[in-house]
C-alpha cells in the first residue's frame, strides 16, 4: 500500500495544529457526542484550518467505529485537515499484524494513526505488568507495522514528564522505540496535568537536545497551566501541539485550542491556520452549541467578555486608542470590543457605548451627564445594564431625544389572578388594558404562570396592530433576588432575552414584585423591537 499523506495546506508540514476534541475532549463530564455531532465538529475544525483531527478510537467504541466508517464513505470531506485514528499498541506477547485493536486502526481508513504508549517505568511495570524491553517492543512493532501499511504514525508518550523525572532513561527508550519504528512525531504528554511552564519547557528542551526527534506536546489543565505549558513547549522546540475545542476534557480539561492558537498567531507570529485567526470566535461558539455547553464568556480571545471594559478609566483610554486597554484588535480573532455601562461608568464609557448602540452623544455633555447620573441611580436601586443593552439603548435614546416619539403602546393597567385548584393544578389568568394607536384595548389570557399569562394577554392585545409581533419569542428568562431586604421582601431583577430569527436582545426590569419586574422587561423587549424593526 502506498503511504497516504494528510491533506496539504499552504503552510506545509513545519508545524502541526492537532485537535483531539472528538476523543480526549469527549471525556469531559456532561459531553456525549452522537455520530452526527462528531461529523459536524470535524467539519467546523476543518473550516478553521487545523492540520489534524483525531476522530476517536475505532474498534474500542462503537460510535467511533461508525464515525470513521461514515467518513470513509464520503460523509466527511476535509479540505485542510487529515483525519487521525487513535488507539493502543499491540498487546504484550502478541504481534501487531494479528492484534484486533491494531487491525481496527487500519480498517478505519484514516491516513494518520496516533498510538498511545506508557513512558513511565512505574506504569509499565505496575499497570501493563511487563518489563521495559517488552513495552518498547510493543511500540516499535506496532509503529513499524502501521508504517509498512502506509499510515503516518504519531506516538503519544503517556505520563512522559512524570516518567522522565523518575527514570529518564526508560522514558527516552520508549521514544527511541517509536522513532526507530518510523513514527514521525513523538508527543510528550503531561497526562496528570501537574506540570508548570518553566520546568516543562526545560524538559522539552533537554529531550530535544538529547534525541533530535520531532517533538509534540499534549497538556492537561489540572494546574490551570495547559495553555501556558503548550506555548512554553513550542518555544522550547515542540512543533506539534495537541488541543481541544474550548479546553474540553477529563477532570479540569485540556489545552484550549482557541487560546493556544490565538497565542501562536497573535503573540508568536506563527502562521498555523491557512486563513488566519478571524474564525476563532465563530467556531468556538458553534462547537460549544454542539457540545450543549454554554460558551465561557470569560474565555481568552473568543469569550463575549474577552474585550469587555467596565471601568471608567479604561473607557477614557479606549476613547483615545482602543489598543491602550486591548492586547490585540478583537477583530483579529473575530471578536468585538464592548463597553459595559454600570455604576462604575464614566462619561467616556457612555459615549463609547452610545456609539456602539448607534446613539451619538459626542458634543452633548448635558445629555451624557444626565445619563450617567440616571444609570448610577438605577444601578444603586438594583438595575443592571451591562447584560441588557436593549434597555440601555432605550434609556439613551430617550435622554437624547431620539426615541421616535410615542411608544407602540401604553399601559392603562393590568391584573393577574392565580388559581390553585383542588386537584393540584395551578393556572394564572391576566387581564391587560392598553392604548394602541389611540385605541383602548382590553384582553385576557391564561398561562401556566403569572408571567406567561401576562405575556399572552399583552400579545393578544397587540397582535392586530403590530405585524411583527409573532416573529418575536422569549428565548430566556432569568430572575435574581437582590440583597437589601430579607426573604420574600427582597427586590427582584428580571432579565428577558428575546429573538426574532435575525437577532437577539436583552432587557431588564427591577421591582419588589416579580410580576412587575417581568412586565417592565417584557415591555422594553417589544418597544426595542418596534424601534429597531
Amino acid at each position: 500500500m502506498t503511504r497516504t499523506e494528510p491533506a496539504g495546506t499552504p503552510l506545509g508540514d513545519e508545524f502541526h495544529l492537532y485537535d483531539t476534541t472528538l476523543r480526549d475532549g469527549a471525556q469531559r463530564e456532561g459531553i456525549s457526542y452522537s455520530v452526527g455531532d462528531k461529523l459536524a465538529v470535524a467539519r467546523l475544525l476543518d473550516e478553521l484550518g487545523v492540520g489534524f483531527i483525531e476522530g476517536g478510537w475505532p474498534g474500542a467504541l462503537p460510535k467511533d467505529t461508525e464515525f470513521f466508517a461514515r467518513a470513509a464513505k464520503g460523509e466527511l470531506e476535509l479540505r485542510h485537515a487529515a483525519l487521525v485514528a487513535f488507539g493502543s499498541t499491540r498487546k504484550a506477547g502478541g504481534t501487531a499484524e494479528k492484534d484486533a485493536q491494531v487491525r481496527a486502526l487500519l480498517d478505519s481508513q484514516a491516513p494518520v494513526v496516533t498510538l498511545v504508549a506508557k513512558s513511565d517505568r512505574r506504569h509499565i511495570e505496575r499497570a501493563l505488568r511487563v518489563d521495559v524491553a517488552e513495552a518498547c517492543a510493543m511500540v516499535s512493532d506496532t509503529v513499524s507495522f502501521l508504517v509498512r501499511e502506509g499510515r503516518r504514525v504519531f506516538l503519544d508518550a503517556e505520563h512522559f514528564f512524570d516518567g522522565y523525572a523518575a527514570d529518564p532513561e526508560t522514558a527516552l527508550r520508549v521514544l527511541d522505540a517509536a522513532a526507530e519504528g518510523g513514527a514521525d512525531v513523538v508527543v510528550l504528554c503531561d497526562t496528570n496535568g501537574g506540570q508548570l511552564p518553566l520546568g516543562l519547557a526545560e524538559t522539552v528542551r533537554e529531550v530535544k537536545a538529547r534525541t533530535g526527534y520531532r517533538l509534540g506536546i499534549h497538556c492537561q489543565d489540572d494546574t490551570s497551566c495547559a495553555v501556558a505549558n503548550s506555548i512554553a513547549a513550542v518555544q522550547a522546540g515542540a512543533s506539534h501541539v495537541q488541543c481541544t475545542a474550548n479546553g474540553y476534557g477529563e477532570r479540569a480539561g485540556n489545552a484550549d485550542l482557541f487560546a493556544v492558537t490565538g497565542n501562536l498567531v497573535a503573540k508568536l507570529g506563527m502562521e498555523v491556520l491557512p486563513n488566519g485567526a478571524a474564525e476563532l470566535t465563530r467556531v468556538s461558539h458553534a462547537l460549544a452549541e454542539i457540545a450543549n455547553i454554554a460558551p465561557d464568556t470569560h474565555q481568552a480571545y473568543v469569550g463575549a467578555s474577552a474585550f469587555a471594559h467596565k471601568a471608567g478609566l479604561h473607557a477614557s483610554a479606549i476613547k483615545v486608542d482602543p489598543l491602550l486597554y486591548n492586547h490585540i484588535d478583537p477583530a483579529f480573532v473575530g471578536n468585538d470590543m464592548r463597553v459595559l455601562v454600570t455604576e462604575m461608568a464614566g462619561r467616556a464609557s457612555l459615549e463609547l457605548k452610545g456609539r456602539e448602540l448607534g446613539v451619538d452623544l459626542a458634543g452633548r455633555p448635558e445629555v451624557v451627564t444626565s445619563v450617567v447620573d440616571k444609570v448610577k441611580r438605577l444601578e444603586a436601586a438594583g438595575w443592571s445594564f451591562e447584560a441588557a443593552d436593549a434597555s440601555l439603548e432605550l434609556l439613551l435614546r430617550k435622554e437624547a431625544g431620539e426615541d421616535n416619539g410615542e411608544p407602540p403602546f401604553t399601559l392603562e393597567s393590568y391584573r393577574v389572578v392565580l388559581d390553585h385548584r383542588d386537584d393540584g393544578e395551578v393556572l394564572s389568568e391576566a387581564t391587560v388594558k392598553v392604548v394602541v394607536k389611540g385605541e383602548r384595548v382590553i384582553e385576557t389570557a391564561e398561562g401556566n404562570g403569572p408571567v406567561h399569562a401576562l405575556d399572552a394577554a399583552l400579545r393578544k392585545a397587540l397582535r392586530p396592530f403590530l405585524s411583527w409581533l409573532d416573529s418575536v419569542e422569549l428565548a430566556d428568562y432569568k430572575v435574581r433576588i437582590l440583597s437589601g431586604h430579607p426573604g420574600t421582601d427582597a427586590t427582584t431583577r428580571v432579565l428577558v432575552e428575546s429573538r426574532d430569527g435575525e437577532r437577539e436582545w436583552t432587557t431588564v426590569g427591577v421591582h419588589p414584585n416579580i410580576v412587575e419586574a417581568s412586565w417592565l422587561a417584557l415591555c422594553d423587549a417589544l418597544v426595542h423591537k418596534d424601534l429597531r424593526g
